[in-house]
């Protein structure tokens, strides 16, 4: 995903390798390879989540001793834990991604000056994009905002906010999920109950981890009306960012108007 805004906004003057491009694969069992080292040392620039996710890449980075520039999207977001916990899926947080585009023109046109203009040109219109996906978000919220609603994982939850929506889960319910434990039988009750209750809008259901407990809120979900919003970790195959986070809110919008 970050390797196809790097595409959007390097355009032609850049050659973009992505470490992981496959839509299936877990990106926290991730283990590097020597061509993965390999091309980042011959990086110019670097982007990297950060905040715990892609750890891998920093040993990548500190082993590659090149002097590249280091885009840490986690550390560009400027956001900090919550309660000790922290949502490292920054890419669905828009005003983060648009401190990651401006960062990128900046660090391609140090790394290229030639094609400045080109990248400040292809940075603008991604970030009018993204402006535009946030106006469809505020409209919502000007609406739903204070709705509940629940989820498998904490993925959407900065694009869930943005629409003032409130998340209802047990957080124990989903940092089970996302951690691969167990769920106690009183926190499952508590999950489902949220369904039988209609105590939430819409469930954010991510249909990259499924399980006995999550395929149980999904049941109870659909069984009391409940619209579901099928959400993933990363970027759909044949789409761009955009196109993704477009038919994420979308589908928001469109479950909270049943």
């Amino acid at each position: 995903m970050y390797g196809g805004i790097a595409r959007t906004i390097g355009g032609g003057a850049v050659h973009v390798t992505s470490l992981m491009d496959d839509p299936a694969q877990d990106p926290h069992p991730f283990e590097a390879s020597a061509q993965n080292q390999l091309a980042v040392s011959k990086a110019d620039v670097v982007i990297e989540n950060g905040g715990g996710y892609d750890d891998f890449m920093h040993t990548l980075v500190k082993g590659s001793k090149n002097d590249a520039t280091v885009l840490d999207v986690v550390q560009l977001s400027g956001k900090k834990p919550v309660g000790g916990e922290f949502n490292e899926h920054v890419w669905y947080d828009f005003p983060t991604v648009a401190k990651l585009a401006s960062a990128l023109s900046a660090a391609l046109a140090k790394a290229d000056p030639s094609q400045k203009t080109v990248f400040e040109k292809n940075a603008a219109a991604f970030t009018q994009k993204l402006t535009t996906l946030q106006q469809s978000a505020a409209r919502l919220k000007a609406q739903y905002a204070g709705d509940g609603v629940a989820i498998t994982e904490p993925v959407p939850l900065y694009l869930l906010d943005a629409v003032g929506l409130v998340n209802r889960t047990p957080e124990k319910f989903s940092a089970a999920i996302e951690e691969e434990n167990d769920v106690s039988p009183v926190v499952l009750k508590d999950t489902l109950a949220l369904f039988s209750e209609h105590r939430v809008k819409l469930l954010a259901y991510n249909e990259q981890t499924t399980g006995a407990e999550t395929e149980r809120v999904l049941a109870a979900a659909k069984s009391n009306g409940i619209p579901v919003v099928p959400v993933t970790e990363t970027l759909p195959a044949g789409k761009s960012y955009i196109e993704w986070m477009r038919a994420n809110v979308d589908a928001v919008g469109a479950a909270l108007a049943k």
